[in-house]
């Protein structure tokens, strides 16, 4: 179990880039976990696959058709949640049996849990990919490795064994414990008296007490019950201990819980714990035998792909919310060719969860296309038009699709990027000591030391200072280096000037990246949210505005005139 991944082929070598935590905030990382699920387990499971980004084109194929099975077969995805269920209580077995302080009776009862639950998730996995058809080579894989475990001959030996053992075990239910007492009435020593295949249900200690001390006659004047058991020292600490507590009495009865709650951290109880161990020898020893013939099986080989399973269910759960608010998505398609990408109707995944929680409001879907005539964006537009709307969905499409997942686009065919680097503006409170043009600088140098040709840059009014002439020079150099080193980038600006200047970026024929203007338009004085290549349209912006307001001049004097 060990080698099987819905991550990864077999054979192959994990290999990945993390996401800065820049790229991871301005991507809203945490909002789309975030919506996903509010498990503290499954929100930290689900980010490190989602920021841990893959290029290798086998890996995203592989992913990309475990995905579509788990999505497009609900009746799949419903019982990996139930296998979940069982995942998880090995899952807390596991971190119960790293506990030090444990007593090899216990160790040994959940060592046998342990067996118990993985017989029953190899079961539930069996009937779960045999029912469905599957056709994704992870899936296929995990199913061949199952079907091989069950079907040998050495399984139904130890589904047997396993349910002996496990019934032998359960049906103790409670231990009698007797402790003798000092002329105060403090706990001296205590002994095992009796194993029993029944619950203890008298009612408190103290009334106990007290009912077996009513009368001389009730008390027990037989030394030979205890003979033949091992008398253990209490712990000194129980001097500390109040006459009544439900620590102390005598003929104590002690409950041995197999479920696999831990046992009880009092004074006695931690004194008793060796006693326990010591008269269980026998049943002990018969566990023991049992096991040891199965030192190499381990359920919590299983654990492992707890969150692959949790990644892939929680963005079907979404997909499907998606769909039935009627917006498109579409399976990504990884392509070998260098560096480009043909997006249709991309949008922000950020819209489209605010969609499936009620919110109603019209989403515009846009093209990108990046190739030999085009690798590099600035794009232009009004303020609140839509560009870091559509900044953030172009790093989305690259960051769900090299998971594998579905994409909000109905076209989505890429080359992999081998990390995605944002830079968008900083908090004030980071801009202290450089100031905001010394910190926006040095985040750029940063980048650069480490993107290659295979990155993409995302950058969103990046140098805005408030003297322009000094973000435009900065800014002219930054997109020069971005085309010489031939990144993919999409650089959302309101500095027109940088996109005025494209013939001074192609002319250059050292330069591998070509650089396009994009701008986000304005129709009948509204804001269309749509993109398109074009040169900057600059004042018209203002003018649409302006007209749709009523303020230009000529508006305005007609208005004084009219009065």
């Amino acid at each position: 179990m060990a080698d099987i991944s819905l991550l990864y082929p077999k054979g192959k070598e994990v290999s990945t880039m993390t996401l800065t935590e820049e790229s991871i905030n301005d991507l809203s990382v945490d909002y789309i976990v975030e919506s996903l699920t509010k498990d503290i387990y499954e929100k930290n499971s689900i980010k490190k696959i989602l920021t841990n980004l893959t290029c290798d084109i086998d890996v995203i194929n592989y992913r990309a058709d475990v995905f579509e099975d788990i999505l497009n077969f609900p009746e799949l995805r419903d019982g990996l949640v139930e296998l979940l269920k069982k995942l998880e209580d090995l899952r807390e077995l596991e971190k119960f049996n790293k506990d030090g302080d444990a007593s090899s009776l216990w160790q040994l009862i959940n060592r046998l849990r342990e067996i118990d639950g993985y017989v029953l998730c190899i079961t539930m996995l069996k009937n779960i990919l045999n029912t469905i058809p599957i056709k994704s080579q992870g899936l296929l894989d995990l199913k061949q490795t199952i079907e091989d475990i069950y079907n040998n001959g050495g399984f139904d030996i130890l589904k047997k064994d396993i349910d002996e053992t496990m019934a032998k075990a359960q049906n103790l239910k409670s231990v009698t414990i007797g402790v003798n007492l000092d002329s105060v009435l403090k706990p001296k020593n205590a002994g095992v008296i009796s194993l029993n295949n029944f619950e203890i249900t008298n009612s408190g200690i103290l009334k106990n007490f007290m009912g077996f001390t009513g009368s001389k006659e009730e008390l027990n004047s037989d030394e030979k019950v205890l003979s033949s058991h091992k008398l253990h020292p209490a712990n000194p600490s129980l001097t500390r201990m109040k006459f009544g507590s439900a620590q102390q009495g005598a003929n104590t009865n002690v409950h041995i819980d197999t479920s696999g709650s831990a046992t009880g951290d009092d004074p006695l109880s931690q004194s008793l714990k060796k006693v326990v161990t010591d008269i269980l020898k026998r049943m002990v020893k018969s566990i023991k035998a049992t096991l040891q013939k199965y030192v190499n099986i381990s359920g919590y080989s299983l654990v492992g792909l707890m969150p692959e399973i949790i990644f892939y269910i929680r963005f079907a759960e979404l997909v499907d919310k998606m769909k039935e608010k009627n917006l498109p998505v579409c399976k990504p398609l990884a392509v070998p060719d260098d560096r480009v990408a043909y997006g249709e109707d991309i949008y922000n995944i950020k819209l489209a969860i605010k969609r499936t929680k009620g919110e109603e409001f019209d989403i515009i879907g846009n093209d990108i296309t990046f190739d030999d005539e085009q690798r590099i964006y600035v794009m232009t537009g009004p303020n609140r038009g839509g560009k870091t709307t559509f900044t953030q969905a172009v790093g989305h499409c690259f960051l769900l699709a090299q998971a594998g997942i579905y994409v909000p686009a109905t076209k989505f065919n890429y080359s992999p990027v081998d990390n995605i680097y944002t830079h968008f503006p900083a908090d004030e409170n980071d801009t202290v000591d450089l100031g905001r043009l010394g910190e926006e600088s040095k985040r750029l140098s940063d980048i650069f030391k480490v993107a290659t040709d295979k990155s993409l840059l995302l950058l969103n009014e990046s140098l805005a200072t408030t003297n322009v002439a000094e973000g435009v020079f900065i800014a002219k150099d930054v997109i020069k280096a971005m085309a010489y080193l031939g990144v993919r980038s999409v650089f959302n600006t309101h500095m027109h000037e940088l996109a005025h200047h494209l013939d001074e970026y192609n002319s250059d024929d050292s330069y591998r990246s070509k650089v396009q203007s994009l701008v986000t338009g304005m129709k009948d004085g509204h804001r269309s949210f749509k993109c398109e290549i074009a040169p900057p349209q600059g004042v018209s912006y203002a003018k649409d505005i302006a007209e749709k307001y009523g303020v230009t001049y000529d508006q305005i004097k007609k208005n004084i005139d009219n009065r």
